[in-house]
């Protein structure tokens, strides 16, 4: 289940990647008004991601029990919650998008450009998001071969236009959304006819259906969505902290969280194929085996992600070179790729940590693991590294940071494991053989 979703998500983060790379050869303006527009996409993605945990739970959950009606009924809500929830989005961040950007530092001057680029920027997440809803759907089915080759085509198709649209047609930082817009709709169209096709969504049987399909909906979103903006809120926090160090910072910053995404890809996919297995093995009950597949996991990623890193510090002047012709852009950037990445491996633990707490049942655990590690752990190593050390000690922090957040959140996980498995043993052991409450 992992592999499709990785190819799909590789070829998002190429795409992404290749997007700036189009947008760097305009200047530094413009990969400015990137780099503040990137907190606020965490945002709307923290939005539609915990919605669509809750969506892979639900339904695969009701699948399991036997309750196929009931799933479609689930999937049909969950489409009608997010095309309003993410819309709603959109238009308030289009209303307030000088005040929001303000917010993070941003300069008057960058303002006309910022509209210019928003405009079609926000159309399009609101496309993206329906369509992560729609592979929502059938990952929880138990398929994800189709949702990650549509992930591929519509970056394949969005790589196409986006020189077409940025030079030939002359559209500048506004062509490279257009792109993503087209690319999008096409997706949508695709994936949404074959939900439909196949009959996976059907519309609710009445009002105490809908009541109680999201109630449930909801009990499941609220904690998953509420960890998901940990990581906007973050980012916002650390984009006004390396503001202070300028455009350039913010520029090269911008680029990094690109090439941060594009690294994690692996640990992204697990996230997306781990949580239905695992959800099929809590209804069985065991958990040995859930605790195998994390052991794994986390092995795998320690392994991966510190390759990662060191392929990354190999490369990373022709790197920054492809993705900025600014001379202090690529040099701070180049900086943050020698020092950042090598924190990857334990980041992407605690966040094989976050999905496995949510699908054993504790999203609130999954939450507090979110809080720690990017307002106990990232932030202030952000901010104390910064006041030691300037630009390159703000590197160094967010470096500690996600190693400090890799071991608190793989503790938080053993001890609720632990729980989880005496409390299964004590269920299982005859009641003449339990020791009464009051000798315990």
């Amino acid at each position: 289940m992992t592999w499709p979703m990785l190819i799909g998500l590789l070829a998002i983060m190429s795409c992404q990647l290749v997007d700036s790379a189009f947008i760097g050869q305009l200047g530094a303006q413009p990969l400015v008004v990137v780099g503040f527009t990137i907190p606020v996409y965490q945002l709307i993605i923290g939005t539609q991601v915990g919605l669509g945990i809750a969506t892979t739970t639900i339904i695969s959950t009701a699948l399991g029990a036997g309750q196929t009606d009931w799933a479609k009924q689930l999937g049909a809500m969950v489409i009608g919650t997010g095309l309003v929830l993410i819309l709603a989005l959109c238009l308030l961040l289009w209303v307030f998008q000088q005040q929001v950007v303000s917010t993070l530092g941003a300069q008057p001057e960058l303002f006309p450009l910022l509209r210019e680029y928003w405009f079609p920027w926000l159309i399009s997440t609101w496309m993206g998001a329906m369509l992560y809803f729609g592979y929502s759907i059938f990952r929880a089915h138990g398929e994800t071969w189709l949702p990650g080759m549509v992930m591929v085509l519509t970056s394949v198709i969005n790589m196409v236009l986006d020189p077409i649209l940025i030079f030939v047609l002359e559209m500048g930082i506004a062509g490279a959304a257009w792109a993503t817009v087209i690319a999008f709709g096409i997706g949508c169209w695709i994936i949404f006819s074959r939900i439909l096709s196949r009959g996976l969504i059907a519309w609710p049987a009445g009002g105490g259906m809908i009541r109680d399909g999201l109630h449930r909906l909801l009990a499941f979103m609220a904690p998953a969505m509420m960890s998901q903006f940990m990581p906007p809120i973050s980012a916002m926090l650390a984009t006004s902290i390396v503001a202070f160090y300028g455009d350039f910072a913010i520029a090269a910053w911008g680029l990094g969280t690109r090439i941060e995404l594009f690294s994690i890809i692996l640990v992204l996919s697990l996230t997306m194929s781990m949580p239905p297995i695992i959800g099929r093995l809590r209804g069985n009950n065991e958990l040995d085996q859930i605790h195998q597949l994390v052991r794994i996991a986390v092995r795998f990623v320690l392994v991966s992600q510190l390759t990662t890193a060191l392929i990354i510090a190999f490369v990373s002047n022709p790197i920054s070179d492809l993705l900025t012709t600014d001379d202090n852009i690529a040099a701070v950037l180049n900086q943050y790729l020698w020092i950042v990445p090598i924190s990857f491996s334990a980041l992407g633990v605690c966040m094989i940590m976050v999905s496995v707490c949510s699908a054993l049942g504790t999203p609130n655990l999954a939450l507090l693991i979110s809080m720690l590690r990017l307002l106990v752990c990232y932030i202030p190593g952000l901010w104390i590294g910064s006041q030691i050390g300037g630009l390159t000690g703000l590197f160094f922090g967010a470096m500690a940071g996600n190693l400090l957040a890799g071991l608190v959140g793989w503790q938080l996980y053993k001890r609720r494991f632990n729980q989880m498995r005496a409390r299964l043993q004590s269920e299982s052991t005859p009641i003449a053989d339990r020791v009464p409450l009051s000798q315990e």
